[in-house]
C-alpha cells in the first residue's frame, strides 16, 4: 500500500529583511520534506512567503510546526501553519489579466475580480507593473475559458473606465518577438493628411472625411483618393513643414526602444505617405515600413497617389509580410491601431491593440487601450515599469561609457 502523502503550507508574514527565505529554508533542510510551490512577494516593506511542502510517509509535523514557530518568533513575523493529505490542486490553465487605470479605483478591482470569481475561476497572483502614469497590476488567473472571461472582462472594462487585458499564460506571450503598428493617431499625435490638408486649405473638408474613413463609414482607399486630390498644387516644401510640427505619442520611444533592446523587431503600417514613415523608420530605427506615395512633380503635389495603396487589406498583407521577411510566425506578432483600416491587420495578428480607437476597433481587438501613453503597451506584454525604467538606465550607461 502506498504511503500517504502528507502537504503542509507555511505562510510567513511579517516586516521584509534580508535572509528570511534563507532561514526558513534552512530550519526546514533537517526534514524529509520536498518543495512543491513557493511564491513571495513583498508590498510596502512587508513580506509574505507561501511554502508549500510534501512528504512521503507520516513526517513528523509536530516538530516541523515547533521549529517554523521559533523561527516566526525570531524574526518578529507572524506564521500560520496548515495542513492536509493528497495531491495538491492542479491548475486548469494560466491566464493573464492585466487591468489599467487612471486612476485605478478599488470599485474597479472589486468588479473585475468579482466578474472572475463568478466565471468559476481563481486569482492565484497579483502583482504591480506601474503606478505612473497610470495605475496597472496583472492578475494571474486559472480554471477560466479565455474567450468567455474576456467577453465579461470587456463589459466590466467599459463600466469601470478601466483597460483590461486577457491573454494566454506561460510560454507564447514570452514568445511575441514582431509589433507592427499604425502610425497615424498611434505612433503620432494627428493624421499627417488632415495637417498638409491644413497647410492647403482644405483642413474641414479633408478632416471630416478622414474621420468618416476611420470610423469605417467610407471605403478607404476611395475616400483616400479623394483626399490625396484636395492637395493637388500643394508645395512640396509643405512636407517639410509638417514633419517638423509633428509630435510622438507619449510613450513613443520608450515603447520602441525598449522592444527593440528585447530582440523585438519592429514596424509601421500607414495610410499615410512614405514621405513621412521613411523618416520615422530613420530616426526610431523602424525594422519595416509600409504606407502611401504622394506625387510629387515640378515641386508640387499632383494631388495623386503612386504604387498601390496601403489600405485595410494593405496593412495585414504588410504584417505578414514583415513576418514572413523576421522569420516569426503571425501568432507571435502584436498589431497595435486605431482606425477601421487596421481591422484586417488587427485580425490576423496574434494579439491584436485598440490605441485610443474608434469603436469598430474596440469591438474586435484582443484588448484595448484608452490611455494616451503608447509605452503602456509593455504592460500588456507583461513588463513592469522599473523594468523599462531600468532597461533605459542601462541605454544612459552604454551611451556615455
Amino acid at each position: 500500500m502506498e504511503a500517504a502523502q502528507t502537504n503542509l503550507l507555511v505562510t510567513l508574514t511579517g516586516p521584509d529583511r534580508p535572509g528570511v527565505t534563507s532561514q526558513l529554508f534552512s530550519a526546514l533542510a533537517g526534514h524529509q520534506l520536498s518543495v512543491t510551490d513557493i511564491e513571495q512577494v513583498v508590498i510596502r516593506g512587508r513580506l509574505v512567503l507561501g511554502v508549500l511542502l510534501t512528504s512521503e510517509g507520516d513526517p513528523d509535523l509536530i516538530t516541523v510546526r515547533r521549529v517554523v514557530r521559533a523561527l516566526a518568533a525570531n524574526l518578529g513575523m507572524e506564521v500560520k501553519i496548515t495542513g492536509g493529505s493528497g495531491d495538491p490542486p492542479r491548475r486548469r490553465g494560466a491566464l493573464h489579466v492585466t487591468v489599467m487605470g487612471s486612476p485605478l479605483m478599488p470599485a474597479a478591482i472589486a468588479a473585475i475580480a468579482g466578474q472572475i470569481a463568478a466565471s468559476g475561476a481563481n486569482i492565484d497572483r497579483i502583482d504591480r507593473l506601474a503606478n505612473q502614469p497610470v495605475t496597472c497590476i496583472e492578475m494571474e488567473v486559472s480554471g477560466a475559458d479565455p474567450d468567455a472571461l474576456r467577453v465579461a472582462l470587456a463589459r466590466e472594462s467599459a463600466e469601470q473606465g478601466v483597460d483590461v487585458a486577457v491573454q494566454g499564460g506561460g510560454l507564447l506571450r514570452r514568445a511575441m518577438r514582431l509589433i507592427v503598428m499604425d502610425v497615424d493617431s498611434t505612433l503620432i499625435a494627428g493624421e499627417t493628411i488632415n495637417l498638409l490638408a491644413a497647410k492647403a486649405g482644405c483642413a474641414e473638408e479633408v478632416a471630416k472625411v478622414t474621420a468618416s474613413a476611420m470610423r469605417g463609414d467610407l471605403e478607404f482607399a476611395a475616400s483616400l483618393h479623394e483626399r490625396v486630390a484636395m492637395l493637388a498644387g500643394l508645395p512640396e516644401s509643405a512636407i517639410e513643414e509638417v514633419w517638423q510640427d509633428l509630435q510622438f505619442a507619449p510613450g513613443a520611444r520608450t515603447l520602441i526602444r525598449t522592444l527593440r533592446r528585447l530582440g523585438y523587431r519592429c514596424g509601421i503600417v500607414s495610410g499615410g505617405f512614405t514621405q513621412f514613415t521613411d523618416r520615422l523608420t530613420s530616426e526610431l530605427g523602424i525594422d519595416y515600413a509600409a504606407a502611401n506615395t504622394l506625387e510629387i512633380a515640378r515641386g508640387k503635389l499632383t494631388g495623386r497617389l503612386t504604387g498601390p495603396v496601403i489600405d485595410r487589406a494593405g496593412k495585414a498583407a504588410a504584417l505578414r509580410r514583415f513576418a514572413a521577411d523576421a522569420g516569426i510566425p503571425l501568432s507571435q506578432t502584436v498589431a497595435v491601431g486605431d482606425g477601421a483600416n487596421d481591422l484586417a491587420m488587427i485580425a490576423a495578428a496574434g494579439l491584436g491593440v485598440a490605441f485610443n480607437a474608434k469603436q469598430v476597433v474596440r469591438d474586435v481587438a484582443d484588448t484595448s487601450i484608452s490611455v494616451p501613453y503608447l509605452d503602456t503597451m509593455l504592460y500588456v506584454l507583461g513588463m513592469s515599469r522599473d523594468e523599462v525604467e531600468a532597461a533605459g538606465e542601462v541605454d544612459v550607461s552604454q551611451a556615455t561609457s
